[in-house]
């Protein structure tokens, strides 16, 4: 994917590039009781993100990714985008100056209903052969689980943390 022009002249470098936070999601288990989902993304940079998931359905996940951003507000408000092996389409805003994350995620249908079977590292080619696997379950693209929420960020640094590096030649999807 290439880097989008609009990349050209804004505050990306200042306000995204490097970033790396760690957020939690005040989410509810399935019987309704409140739960913290904790994520942490790495902006990697202008093409690629990564990401674990250490809490929720989807804990034990860790993913790098093409991604797309765009500038809403420099300084203020980015929007990253990214598709997944699993069919799951993501699309995060950072809101910077009120530490906010909003998401809205498109599951698969076989991520959704399969969760335990998305965990792993991608760099594990089980793991990716498998998730891939799950893009295929249900009927049609427009079976997906859509899910909007908003997480408070935690810490707000940059580099990589403890998430791993990655190489820019290893492929996504």
């Amino acid at each position: 994917m290439p880097v989008l022009p609009s990349l050209k002249g804004s505050s990306f470098d200042a306000d995204i590039r490097d970033r790396h936070m760690i957020y939690d999601y005040a989410a509810k288990d399935t019987h309704g009781k409140p739960e913290k989902w904790r994520y942490e993304m790495w902006f990697y940079n202008e093409d690629r993100i990564v990401y674990a998931i250490h809490g929720g359905p989807m804990a034990g996940r860790k993913n790098f990714q093409t991604a797309t951003y765009q500038c809403i507000r420099p300084g203020e408000l980015w929007q990253c985008n990214w598709l997944e092996e699993t069919g799951t389409i993501c699309s995060l805003v950072y809101d910077i100056p009120n530490k906010r994350i909003s998401t809205l995620l498109a599951f698969s249908q076989g991520h959704w209903s399969q969760n335990e079977a998305a965990h792993g590292d991608k760099r594990n080619p089980e793991d990716l052969a498998r998730w891939r696997e799950l893009a295929k379950v249900g009927d049609s693209q427009a079976d997906r689980v859509l899910l909007s929420e908003q997480a408070d960020i935690l810490e707000d640094f940059r580099g990589p943390g403890s998430l791993e590096d990655i190489k820019m030649e290893w492929p996504t999807l």
